[in-house]
């Protein structure tokens, strides 16, 4: 399916957008210049704790998780932002994971200029709402000198959040993967820009009908990932040029995953941390009982609530090279995993049927059809721990071959680079004579993507990174998904979005929504 603003595959309701994107016209000027008003400082109109939101584009952070308070700094920093709420299901910082006890703690800490700041609840690792906001207000308290500010919102349903919060000019989503689409699509839905993390959706359907919102509406979007990818230049100067003969093969591994993976369903009792609404956790997915083992840093290994490694790490390494060799409809996805194995009460061995977590490790190969001047391509993705064949120069020359890295293979040489994405690649091999190297400087300077949705919400124009650009990365991921779960060889029409030879698999490219949760009513 094509990316064409007036092709959509399903109709929605959409609220009127006249109101918020008047205010952001005024905002940006363009109304204030018109008719000659003038915007007031904060302390003439309201005293020395109030900030005006007038002059400020008013954003509701939801999902107050460990990644969603360590990306809070950035946003509050802008001169141009207030972030007005926040929202997430669990209220208090109880049951949280990190990477490191106390990093979090600490940075916190500095944001708000409270060496002692503790987190309350379990008072280990930041996270909830309520930390959310007190970081919130205490940053515009330390910032602006503004005694007990207190004029942060919170909110624990984001559907709550957008009936009450009129005001809002923006979202950011930092919530687990099963609730992109919904919370988006109702963003979408009444004129309010989104920035999100990846995915867009751990379901390919959904993910599809997001972006499709996203044309119709013309809301600004944002998918953060966007702005980690590197530049495909050189790679594309060197592939263009013939250095490496006709390209075949894009490899792309990663370390990925580094959080548990389960391989059986939790069962028995566990406590539900105080305040936290599980229901409103599990949001359009089925009912289940509450376990920690679903949560927080390790929702990514479950199909239900995650998007796996590629989704994670691949938006970040693959998003330019799909952009750069317009790959896009793959007719193939082949995958390789891993399995685990067990001893049943009759002392007998026996191979666990999973179709309900990812494999610790895997390799998936997408078979893209020829396009334009490039022949057809594979493009492998490898995670836990597997790597595609060592090229022999690195037997030669007694190298070790990365734990993580991208190579693109010709029928004449390799293509490598120096890290997990397309940063600082050399040739590995091949005699022809290099096509003339692109300047260092070019691409520099990019303006961080934070910025750029901001002024893209200020002045109501698209970004670079913006879901429109997102469906071959998106139809990538999810498909992974669908083949490590169908653990078969798939084949795809991707014109019409289904598995053409294993009609069951297709159950996986959606969900079965719970009642009040479809995008269509959301």
């Amino acid at each position: 399916m094509e990316n064409n603003k007036d092709q959509t595959t399903t109709e929605f309701k959409t609220e009127n957008t006249e109101n918020s994107i008047d205010r952001r016209k005024f905002i940006s000027g363009i109304t204030s210049a018109a008719v000659g008003l003038t915007i007031l400082p904060s302390f003439v109109m309201g005293g020395k704790k109030y900030i005006a939101p007038s002059d400020k584009i008013n954003v509701a952070y939801i999902g107050m998780g460990t990644q969603g308070l360590r990306e809070l700094p950035d946003l509050l920093k802008l001169p141009d932002v207030q972030i007005t709420a926040v929202c997430d299901p669990q209220k208090n910082a109880s049951g949280y994971f990190d990477w490191s006890p106390n990093g979090l703690l600490d940075e916190m800490r500095r944001t708000i200029g409270k060496p002692n700041w503790e987190t309350g609840g379990d008072n280990t690792i930041p996270g909830g709402r309520n930390n959310g906001k007190a970081i919130v207000d205490g940053y515009y308290s330390y910032t602006k000198q503004i005694e007990n500010y207190n004029g942060c919102k919170s909110y624990a349903d984001f559907r709550e959040l957008f009936e009450k919060e009129k005001g809002i000019d923006a979202i950011k989503v930092m919530t687990p993967d099963h609730l992109h689409g919904v919370i988006t699509m109702a963003a979408l839905k009444r004129g309010i820009p989104v920035t999100m993390h990846k995915p867009l959706s751990n379901r390919l359907l959904e993910g599809r009908k997001v972006i499709d919102m996203a044309f119709k509406t013309d809301v600004v979007t944002h998918l953060i990932p966007w702005d980690s990818n590197g530049s495909m230049d050189q790679i594309m100067l060197w592939i263009n040029s013939g250095t490496i003969g006709q390209l075949k093969e894009v490899h792309n591994w990663s370390r990925r995953p580094v959080w548990p993976h389960y391989s059986k369903i939790p069962t028995g009792k566990s406590k539900l941390p105080h305040g936290f609404d599980w229901d409103l956790w599990l949001g359009p997915e089925a009912e289940r009982a509450y376990h920690p083992e679903y949560t927080n840093m390790v929702f990514r290994g479950w199909y239900d609530f995650g998007g796996g490694s590629m989704a994670d790490m691949g938006h970040y390494s693959l998003w330019t090279v799909f952009e750069a060799l317009q790959l896009e409809k793959p007719t193939i996805i082949e995958p390789n995993l891993s399995h685990v194995c067990d001893i049943n009460n009759n002392v007998t061995a026996y191979t666990i049927e999973n179709n309900f977590s990812f494999p610790y490790a895997s390799s998936v190969r997408f078979k893209y059809p020829a396009k334009g001047n490039r022949n057809a391509v594979d493009l492998i993705w490898y995670d836990g721990g597997m790597k595609p064949p060592v090229p022999e120069e690195f037997y030669k020359n007694d190298k070790e071959f990365p734990d993580e890295g991208m190579m693109f293979v010709g029928d004449k040489g390799i293509i490598m680079t120096s890290e997990f994405r397309v940063n600082n690649p050399f040739i590995l091999s091949g005699d022809i004579k290099l096509a003339e190297a692109v300047s260092a400087a070019a691409g520099a300077g990019r303006q961080g993507g934070v910025e750029r949705f901001i002024e893209g919400v200020k002045n109501n124009k698209q970004i670079a990174g913006s879901f429109r650009q997102a469906w071959p990365i998106t139809e990538a991921v999810n498909l992974y998904a669908v083949s490590l779960r169908a653990r078969k060889i798939l084949k795809y029409d991707a014109d019409n979005m289904k598995i053409t030879n294993d009609l069951e698999a297709n159950k996986y490219l959606d969900r079965e929504y719970r009642k009040g949760w479809n995008l269509e009513d959301i």
